[in-house]
């Protein structure tokens, strides 16, 4: 029985890694905006817009706690979740922590032309993608149980690291 908890910047890979991991090991795969927006039926965006982000991270929390008594699961979360001390507590105490580090360049290029990031609807997202990755890459680090570096590899590449220190940390 696993819970893989994946961490990192906004277009790190979370989603794409997270589903074929969960599909290698025939494991449920769920990413906590999506399933947000599932339960709210509105876009994150929308949510941000009426509740400010203290709105959405407090949903998140919830999630967050929710889905972490759940095995076999794979768990992509936003970018943000490391900002919360109780999201970090109950992530490290319930599942394998895989922080994807990603370096800002990849991530400007994989979010430029997105219009669904509320955080990178400023006059500079560039800029504010390198702040960001500032503040919380010490919060990703201080959760993660497994640090995997990539950006430029395909998903499956990722993947399997992710596997090989997955079977280490169990040992």
């Amino acid at each position: 029985m696993v819970l893989v908890i994946l961490v990192g910047m906004m277009g790190a890979g979370k989603t794409t890694v997270g589903r074929e991991y969960a599909r290698r090991h025939r494991m449920r795969f769920i990413d906590c905006d999506h399933e947000i927006e599932a339960r709210t039926g509105v876009k994150v965006s929308t949510i941000f817009e009426i509740e400010g982000e203290e709105g959405f991270r407090r949903r998140e929390t919830q999630l967050i706690d929710e889905l972490t008594h759940e095995s076999d699961l794979v768990l992509a979360t936003g970018g943000g979740v490391v900002l919360n001390p109780d999201n970090r507590a109950i992530m490290s105490e319930r599942g394998i922590v895989v922080y994807l580090n990603v370096p800002t360049s990849v991530l400007w290029e994989r979010t430029r032309h997105d219009r669904n990031r509320p955080l990178l609807q400023v006059p500079n997202p560039r800029e504010r993608i390198e702040t960001l990755y500032r503040e919380r890459d010490p919060l990703y680090r201080s959760v993660a149980d497994i640090i995997v570096d990539g950006g430029r590899g395909n998903p499956g590449g990722m993947v399997r690291v992710i596997e090989k220190a997955i079977d280490n940390f169990k040992k």
